[in-house]
């Protein structure tokens, strides 16, 4: 994983965040995210360092809404692009090296592809993910990424 840039005239790191789907729709409908996830992204976005979204977010809110899980009072394009036009908000890019490493993730990673994904991007970026997925948290304990509980 790359090394996380340093806040200036700060004791903490402050990283560049990465939205899992779930933290994606709580901002998305103005639900609080915890005091900790708060802050990182108040931070992110204070140092520039951008709160990137995954392509695959789209994928599964457009999922979401086929099932009826979610009903979202826009269409599913302009919901992700609303998200996208958040202050600091970025597409994270999602590459083929990021594909193929979310195949090989070490240690126990999450099963799902999404979340592997995720696992993936915020590896090889350097990204601190907010999610409130139980096992991508247990996959941050375990030291390969970093996570905050959303």
């Amino acid at each position: 994983m790359s090394s996380n840039p340093k806040g200036k005239g700060s004791s903490t790191t402050v990283t560049p965040i990465l939205l899992d789907t779930c933290a994606a729709i709580w901002m998305m409908n103005g639900e609080p995210l915890s005091a900790v996830a708060q802050s990182a992204i108040r931070s992110a976005r204070a140092a520039s360092l951008g709160i990137y979204v995954s392509p695959f977010v789209a994928w599964e809110i457009g999922t979401l809404i086929a099932k009826g899980q979610l009903l979202p009072s826009v269409a599913p394009e302009i919901w992700f692009e609303t998200l996208l036009a958040f202050p600091g908000f970025r597409l994270a890019p999602l590459t083929p090296k990021i594909l193929m490493s979310s195949t090989a993730l070490p240690g126990t990673p999450h099963k799902d592809p999404a979340d592997r994904i995720f696992a993936a991007t915020a590896r090889e970026y350097g990204l601190t993910l907010i999610t409130r997925d139980r096992l991508l948290l247990d996959y941050a304990r375990q030291g390969h990424i970093q996570a905050i509980c959303c």
